[in-house]
């Protein structure tokens, strides 16, 4: 079940949560330990040996943030961008040490073989609280009932942002629902990568767009956060995309940006922080995220559409 990108409701019958930076796990309990599976349904156990010591009766399955924390307990989405994608247990079991994971667990779906997901959000989260689900690298973090008080204790925290869910909401597999709304402290967005230009090192910024009608609308030239290991992963899904004509709409990637620059297929969606936009649409002081794997160009909208 996903989130809708709103404002932050007010009044009874809501529910409040953090918004963690990290990325959806399922944990599915078969008789031993957990199998891990990304919001794509790829599965994932390899990458998060931490989590094997969980254990659930069979017929279990869990819904939660895979996160890495700081030493101040915020979550480092640049860390995590290290686990996120080795598969390699040997790799895997080296930076669980230097990198621990915690699995922020915040709803269960099915228990004992029972099927919750028709239960109402406040029973659910009564049933996965009486687990005591308190580990070394899981754990169920706190939910609350004042949205204004989780919001200043987010902000003050440094975190991404607050979900609210309705008391009476069911869990929709598969949905993203207005009973659940999410709120970011800063803009994000999801772009389709159609180029990239060198600069100091061989990547050197992101082209960017949004899919339109009329094709592939340059929203601007993303440098920032781009990493060593996060440009290792880029150039590794780019390269083999390589065409040669520029798939934005013909005339609207400034000459500046466009000197230079290496085209690709629009099939690689990031996801970019930035400021605002200027008044053409272009993002203002944006920042490299991380890949969507789980995300097509085609589910790629900017808020004030159909939020991300």
């Amino acid at each position: 079940m996903l989130a809708t990108a709103g404002v932050l409701p007010s009044g009874p019958g809501w529910s409040y949560e953090f918004k963690w930076d990290g990325v959806r796990v399922l944990a599915l309990f078969t008789g031993g330990p957990p199998d891990l599976f990304a919001r794509s349904g790829a599965v994932v156990t390899a990458a998060y040996p931490e989590i094997a010591d969980l254990h659930l009766p069979e017929g279990t399955l869990l819904d939660g943030e895979m996160v890495v924390l700081d030493a101040a307990g915020r979550p480092s989405f640049t860390a995590l961008a290290e686990r996120m994608h080795v598969r390699e247990r040997n790799r895997a079991a080296r930076l669980a040490v230097t990198a621990p994971v915690t699995y922020m667990i915040f709803d269960l779906l099915y228990y004992d073989g029972n099927d919750c997901t028709g239960l109402p959000y406040l029973a659910r989260r009564e049933k996965l609280e009486e687990l005591g689900l308190a580990g070394p690298r899981w754990m169920v973090p706190p939910s609350f009932g004042d949205g204004a008080a989780t919001a200043a204790a987010a902000r003050e925290n440094r975190l991404e942002g607050v979900v609210a869910k309705r008391n009476d909401s069911v869990y929709l597999p598969g949905h993203r629902s207005p009973e659940w709304i999410k709120v970011k402290f800063e803009h994000t967005g999801d772009y389709v990568v159609g180029g990239w230009r060198p600069g100091a090192r061989k990547l050197g910024g992101l082209l960017v767009g949004v899919p339109t009608p009329e094709g592939l609308a340059f929203r601007g030239r993303v440098g920032g956060g781009i990493g060593a290991a996060a440009e290792r992963q880029l150039l590794a899904q780019l390269e083999p995309r390589a065409v040669a004509e520029s798939p934005f709409v013909p005339g609207v990637v400034p000459r500046e940006d466009s000197r230079g620059a290496h085209w690709v297929r629009p099939e690689l969606v990031v996801e970019v922080r930035y400021g605002n936009r200027t008044p053409d649409g272009r993002l203002r002081f944006p920042r490299f995220l991380r890949v969507r794997e789980d995300k097509t160009p085609a589910e790629c909208a900017e808020e004030g559409e159909d939020g991300p």
